[in-house]
């Protein structure tokens, strides 16, 4: 069948990917090959083909190509009995499946050069292709017969000649040729620049304070020339940083334009393919698309293709009922499904939610343990949020059979692989009867964005522009203050009142003063108004992902650094629009944090003063011992391994004195074992906690906890 004129540009990029993916699939098997390899090795190894093979297929499905998606369905099927109980494999089904391989490309290139028209019908190559590979069985004592190596003849020649391009024709005019990292470099020299813009503008700031406080002398004749060449030196540095501003910016443009495409180019083809599949399945379905015109990094959004695809395929086959069944459960006959695409400075959402039967934690308990994913033991202790996870686990399916869609049970393991591969997560929620919902959240890195800076007591805070609606002044008319909290009459609307401040754990919870400034966040659909101390300004910055170790704290979405290189953290806005506890604290009390690596230090600085203390750093235990000399804290928070003195022998050292005796000590180290843990607490230490744990957001709680038992001053 011949593509659709309107995607035919989009599978010349498939052909290309597609060379990339089967360039993988054939050193796997290449590996599969080889003696001697551990069960373990041999699970990825064909856990990974499976992955690799049904993005295959379910892309040339979205795309229109049903060949392709046939030959890739039929190399599923040679693959899925040696799958099931891993092993080597035999030479003649390595055979089958790299010539199935070589037929594929054949086909997608052709359908790339616009003869897809012209190509003959597959049937035949497919079943020369399943009539050429043997039985597993037979194939398995292929290799015991003879030692290890099976050695039969070469499948026979299709009927068309099988050559691999080694990529898409070019025209002439078609430009360069650059490779991602040469872009790459050029964006980090852009920031460079983006950087000494900054300081140019902090520059010519200190210059005008200069010519003020001259000014402040009075007009002495003696300070004239001095005044009018400073003024004339902050005009010409102004105007110089105004057009290093507009070089930045378009270069930043230009990059964006050669580096990004629109979401639409993906989203658009899976139109179609929710189509096709739902009358493939009997059923009616139409999809929504929020956010299409969202341009991201074209990498990233190769990446992604093949994990929205196997989402919607997900919802339309499992997610959404037949139409009588909907009918009975008084929903439209038609399912929704929907796409909705957001970026908030560094950070990007996807979500793909339906309304269908959405899922039954008791059915996939049951057939996790059917199946052997878990055991009965396992699924006992787990909660609800748990047992829906397992959707995500390595050969689930709900289904009994293998069908073109689905059964393998490698769908939504394949996205979580893709998703957390890009440093992003995924999550699940669904409510029985109404329907499912995927929230993907993922990190970009290209280019700058638009960060409003804003002040709460000392502490300067980022929010990406994006989520700020609107700025006004608190007013008392405007206001509504209740007992546990105030709301703001906002274009009709009552929203919660958040101050900043308190959501931070940097002051008690009080309504906002009169004049006080507000800004309108939204986020997910929800709005709130949050309480700041003052509006700094807005900045074009980058936002970079904060460090693996606390990547999942959820206030903060990253970090960005300002003109004098100070580390600004970015708010993240869901968080704001959350409903949750505020945590009060004092600002008055002191941690020292001692660790020999400047990342951990500036990390738990960031956690501890975002909870309300002045923190002091030290970067070995002898400059911790130093500090303690001159100063005092309520908490010293220790890395357990430090070259110079490790945190057991600080320990022991602040133990011996008197005046240290009783202090706090909280360790934390990489070591997670109830060995480490046991071996720290019996040294005197008051708390472990392990890197995990503080990523998780436990070292703010742990520190409360360890004071409180330890009766220091709230």
């Amino acid at each position: 069948m011949p593509v659709d004129p309107m995607l035919q540009g989009l599978v010349a990029g498939f052909a290309v990917e597609a060379q990339e993916v089967v360039q993988k699939v054939t050193m796997d098997l290449l590996e599969l090959e080889r003696e001697g390899l551990e069960t373990d090795a041999l699970t990825r190894l064909y856990v990974r083909l499976g992955r690799h093979l049904h993005t295959l297929k379910g892309s040339a499905a979205s795309l229109g190509m049903q060949d392709l998606s046939d030959i890739a369905h039929k190399l599923e099927d040679a693959l899925a009995p040696l799958k099931a109980n891993p092993q080597k494999m035999p030479r003649p089904v390595v055979d089958i499946l790299l010539h199935g391989l070589d037929l594929f490309l054949l086909r997608a290139q052709a359908h790339a050069d616009g003869r897809g028209d012209a190509l003959p019908d597959p049937a035949a190559a497919l079943t020369q292709l399943v009539a050429d590979a043997p039985p597993p069985e037979e194939a398995a004592a292929m290799v015991a017969a003879s030692g290890g190596v099976a050695a039969v003849a070469a499948p026979a020649p299709s009927a068309e000649p099988v050559s691999v391009p080694d990529a898409l024709p070019e025209s002439a005019d078609a430009g360069w040729r650059v490779s991602s990292w040469q872009v790459t470099a050029l964006m980090r020299e852009v920031e460079r620049l983006r950087e000494v813009r900054l300081r140019v503008e902090e520059r010519g700031r200190e210059l005008e304070r200069v010519a003020v406080l001259l000014a402040k002398q009075g007009l002495l004749a003696e300070t004239a020339e001095a005044r009018t060449a400073l003024s004339g030196t902050a005009r010409s540095l102004r105007t110089d940083g105004e057009e290093t501003s507009d070089i930045v910016d378009a270069l930043e443009d230009g990059l964006k334009a050669i580096t990004t495409r629109p979401v639409r180019t993906i989203l658009d083809p899976l139109q179609r393919m929710v189509r096709d599949l739902s009358r493939q399945l009997g059923k009616e379905a139409r999809l929504s698309v929020v956010g299409s015109e969202v341009s991201l990094d074209r990498r990233l959004l190769e990446k992604l293709q093949g994990s929205l695809v196997h989402l919607l395929r997900n919802a339309v086959d499992h997610g959404l009922e037949l139409p009588a069944d909907r009918e009975r459960a008084g929903k439209h006959h038609e399912g929704a499904l929907t796409l909705r695409v957001e970026q908030q400075g560094n950070l990007l959402y996807l979500e793909a939610s339906d309304d269908g039967a959405g899922i039954d934690v008791e059915v996939v308990r049951r057939l996790a343990e059917q199946r052997g994913v878990v055991t009965a033991e396992e699924t006992a202790r787990f909660n609800e949020n748990q047992l829906r996870d397992l959707i995500f686990r390595s050969g689930f399916s709900t289904r009994t059979d293998v069908t073109d869609t689905s059964g393998r049970g490698v769908g939504l393991d394949a996205v979580r692989a893709s998703v957390e591969a890009l440093q992003g997560r995924i999550e699940v929620a669904s409510t029985p009867g109404q329907g499912t919902r995927f929230m993907l959240t993922l990190p970009t890195d290209l280019g700058s964005s638009p960060v409003l800076v804003v002040r709460v007591l000392e502490q300067l805070v980022g929010l990406p522009m994006l989520a700020v609606e609107a700025t006004q002044l608190a007013r008392a008319e405007s206001l509504r203050l209740g007992k546990r909290r105030a709301h703001l009459e906002y274009q009709g609307q009552l929203l919660s009142v958040v101050d900043l401040g308190a959501r931070l754990g940097l002051r008690a919870l009080a309504p906002p003063a009169e004049g006080q400034p507000l800004l309108i966040v939204q986020s997910g659909g929800k709005r709130v108004a949050l309480v700041v101390d003052a509006v700094v300004g807005d900045r074009d910055l980058v936002i970079r992902p904060l460090p693996s170790e606390v990547r999942d704290v959820p206030a903060w979405q990253g970090a960005a650094t300002l003109s004098r290189g100070e580390l600004l953290l970015i708010c993240r806005p869901d968080w704001l629009v959350t409903e949750t506890v505020q945590v009060q604290v004092s600002a008055q009390r002191r941690a020292l944090v001692v660790d020999d690596s400047l990342t951990a230090r500036a990390l738990h600085r960031a956690m501890l003063e975002a909870g309300g203390f002045t923190v002091h750093l030290a970067a070995s235990g002898a400059r911790a011992l130093d500090r303690l000399q001159s100063d005092t804290y309520d908490v010293v928070i220790c890395d357990l391994d430090m070259e110079e003195m490790d945190g057991i022998q600080l320990i022991a050292k602040l133990r011996e004195r008197p005046e240290t005796a009783s202090l706090p000590v909280i360790l934390v180290s990489a070591h997670d074992s109830s060995v480490a843990r046991e071996r720290g607490l019996k040294a005197g230490a008051d708390g472990y906690l392990s890197k995990r744990e503080c990523a998780a957001g436990r070292l703010l709680a742990e520190v409360l906890d360890v004071m409180s038992r330890r009766g220091s001053r709230a």
